[in-house]
């Protein structure tokens, strides 16, 4: 995943990689409260969990723990709400027909702040089986393995 120019990574869903193959990303934006923001840009947040659902024509989240913010007051939000993802009508009908598909859902792979506004990049994803993850686990190390050796080599 290539940043472009006026955006900055806050989180990486690592373990979606792992758990996951990840067939299309679409980049959206999330409807915060203030606090819920700061929180965020200070990395007080567990997406590990959450993942996306179409519930009456809207995009939500699901899952996903912000902290509540040290210096919030009495309005401070509620550290386990859903939160309503933004798309257009057009990406959302696209969705919901990958997403009616057998073994497809939809999970959260990086937060970004993009040009001071929060975006998700929402991957649609099909779940790995124990093979495959044990597959990729071999690439990994065989990759490592002759970075090592083109290393000493030099």
């Amino acid at each position: 995943m290539a940043l472009q120019a006026g955006k900055k990574l806050i989180g990486k869903n690592r373990k979606a990689f792992h758990n996951y193959h990840v067939e299309e990303t679409l980049e959206c934006g999330i409807a915060l409260q203030g606090t819920e923001v700061k929180s965020l840009r200070a990395n007080h947040f567990n997406f590990s969990d959450a993942y996306a659902r179409i519930i009456d024509n809207e995009l939500w989240l699901l899952g996903l723990h912000i902290n509540t913010y040290d210096q919030g007051n009495i309005f401070n939000h509620d550290p386990d709400r859903k939160r309503k993802l933004l798309v257009h009508r057009s990406e959302l009908a696209k969705l919901r027909k990958k997403v009616e598909e057998k073994g497809f859902t939809l999970i959260p792979l990086a937060f970004l702040l993009s040009h001071g506004l929060v975006k998700i990049e929402l991957g649609i994803c099909r779940g790995k089986k124990n093979y495959d993850k044990r597959q990729d686990i071999k690439q990994k190390d065989i990759r490592r393995e002759s970075e090592r050796e083109l290393r000493g080599r030099f």
